[in-house]
């Protein structure tokens, strides 16, 4: 039998610290626009589709082309596949816009926002749909970039074990951890996103983190 992936026992209160760092903690409400950026994490389209069954909004967009992380998981682009799952699950389809360029966050932001307009679909407020932790770097981004919208993030619900698990690699879990933390700081000194306040018990979780080798995910 094989051994479930799991957060080695000497790291997980450093892990859980950035965990719960990520994760802005908003409750969802009603909004113009759901916004589900693309990753590998099938997890985005499923936060999605139940939102939007709860009429948390009227429209979803999806964005996102390709990366090296997600072209055999969804080879026709995250965005299509993220919306073929909607549909299946009861979304209508006219109910979907997609954007299937972008390659990063501020891609993401910035094309989701020109597609709106060109479809004359008005967007006072959005929710950001994400990885759990790309949620503060996510929220960081668009208010960068769409200083003028409310913004609030949603992930689809999971603990940090479930997540592990339906990653199937606590390795690239933590790695990921460590790299959006990174970016919290360096995304705002290059202008990127608005700073963040770090709390000192996050930054020294990640400097151990950092040490004990997690580091495949870092910024030169």
């Amino acid at each position: 039998m094989t051994t479930p992936p799991h957060v080695p026992p000497a790291l997980r209160a450093d892990v859980e610290c950035l965990w719960d760092y990520h994760d802005m903690h908003h409750h969802a409400r009603p909004y113009d626009v759901g916004i589900g950026l693309g990753s590998h994490d099938l997890g985005v389209a499923k936060i999605a589709v139940d939102l939007f069954h709860r009429k948390m909004y009227p429209r979803l967009v999806f964005t996102g082309a390709n990366a090296p992380t997600t072209i055999e998981t969804f080879p026709r682009g995250e965005a299509v596949h993220y919306r073929e799952y909607a549909i299946e699950h009861g979304v209508p389809a006219d109910a979907i816009l997609i954007e299937t360029q972008a390659k990063n966050t501020g891609q993401n932001i910035e094309f989701t926002g020109a597609l709106l307009a060109k479809h004359q679909v008005e967007a006072q407020s959005v929710i950001l749909m994400s990885r759990p932790y790309q949620q503060r770097r996510a929220y960081a981004t668009c208010k960068k970039l769409w200083p003028e919208v409310d913004v609030i993030c949603a992930s689809h619900p999971l603990s940090l074990d479930d997540y592990v698990t339906s990653i199937g690699n606590a390795t690239r879990v933590i790695d990921m951890l460590v790299g959006d933390t990174q970016r919290i700081d360096k995304y705002a000194e290059l202008g990127f996103a608005i700073p963040q306040d770090v709390p000192a018990e996050v930054r020294r979780a990640y400097t151990r983190l950092v040490a004990a080798g997690y580091t495949s995910r870092l910024l030169p």
